[in-house]
């Protein structure tokens, strides 16, 4: 038996739930067309977000009454073999573990020490210069670190458009530089003072806030925003 109805693939691009989810965003789809994601398909009668409307339909339209299901039930819907039913019992179990994980809590940077405390013990000893950017929230609480460049024993290059590429990546609203200088002078140079100019300037550009430059070395740290080049 045809059915009339039209198959996902049929559907206007914005309707179709990978390509909603791609565009909008996970929080924007509703459970059926969540769950319709990890089902993949229907059947020749039904879409995949019939069969998982229907599946809702079962547990009372409740997830906690959802993640209770065990393999049998929901093989018992039409549209769901052994394959979707494991693939959907997994993504309920991630969710139940979710909720008891502890959430792990960020660092938040109140001054240039807090991020000479977090660089110091990784760089001071190497032989080379590398480039380290930190990524921080609204809060200031550190969203990553990411090493940018890693050079010889004179320098590192960077790249300013790799930077406010790398904080809009991750939706960083403020940013602080770090390098180190293998010589153990924590003096910054002209080249270093000059870099960091570029980056506030062009981060204002972006809503990007430069905070800080931190220049770490045996010998201790040195902060650009402290000194007043910020």
């Amino acid at each position: 038996m045809r059915s009339d109805k039209l198959s996902i693939k049929q559907w206007a691009a914005d309707d179709r739930p990978r390509e909603k989810m791609i565009r909008k965003g996970s929080a924007a789809l509703s459970n059926a067309e969540l769950i319709a994601i990890l089902l993949g398909s229907g059947t020749a009668e039904e879409n995949a977000v019939d069969v998982a409307q229907k599946l809702l339909q079962t547990a009372n339209n409740n997830l906690n009454e959802l993640a209770k299901f065990d393999l049998k039930q929901l093989t018992k819907i039409k549209g769901i073999g052994l394959a979707k039913a494991v693939t959907l019992m997994a993504a309920l179990e991630l969710g139940k573990r979710r909720n008891i994980e502890p959430v792990i809590e960020r660092k938040k940077i109140t001054c240039s020490k807090d991020v000479a405390d977090l660089f110091i013990p990784m760089l001071r000893d190497l032989p080379h210069e590398e480039f380290w950017i930190v990524l921080l929230n609204r809060a200031n609480l550190i969203i990553e670190t990411c090493r940018m460049s890693q050079g010889g024993i004179a320098g590192t290059v960077t790249d300013v458009r790799l930077i406010l590429k790398t904080a809009l990546d991750h939706k960083a609203v403020h940013i602080i530089l770090c390098h180190n200088h293998p010589s153990g002078n924590i003096e910054p140079s002209k080249e270093d003072i000059s870099f960091t100019k570029k980056v506030f300037e062009a981060g204002k550009l972006l809503d990007i806030q430069l905070l800080d430059h931190i220049i770490v070395a045996i010998t201790g740290y040195y902060s650009l925003a402290d000194n007043g080049f910020i």
